[in-house]
């Protein structure tokens, strides 16, 4: 397995993981009825999920860049991004105490790259002008 395709993987484990710690604090209902199913989570978060990591697996900046939250172009759907950044909003704090280790994986990531995720997107982007969107 190549580096990237670990990377993206990585990627999409903590994103599912932050989504299933938010359907569980804010989909209460939802979410009990989902594992007693068998789902990992309610279908409103499923969905989610599901679109998270069509994205991620679409990324033409997965070996330089960190987290989406870092990348200039945002290949989100408007409605999915707003989504997205509540959860992250919800969880991103939380994860320190229900995952404590992708927690220190991700501030050590962060604080690595410093800004060379922002250089590399530039430069593309300087690269692509006018050939309109890439997604």
């Amino acid at each position: 397995m190549e580096q990237v395709d670990k990377k993206r993987l990585k990627e999409q484990y903590v994103v599912e993981e932050m989504i299933k710690l938010y359907c569980r604090k804010n989909h209460r209902a939802g979410y009990m009825e989902a594992v007693r199913s068998g789902e990992k989570m309610c279908p409103e978060c499923l969905h989610i999920a599901e679109y998270s990591k069509m994205r991620s697996e679409k990324c033409p900046f997965m070996e330089q860049k960190t987290f989406c939250a870092n990348c200039k172009v945002h290949c989100y759907k408007p409605d999915m991004r707003e989504k997205i950044r509540t959860v992250m909003r919800f969880s991103g704090p939380r994860m320190l105490w229900h995952h404590p280790c992708l927690a220190i994986w991700h501030f050590i990531c962060t604080v690595k790259s410093g800004t060379e995720t922002s250089k590399n997107v530039q430069k593309w982007d300087n690269k692509n002008k006018g050939k309109g969107k890439i997604l």
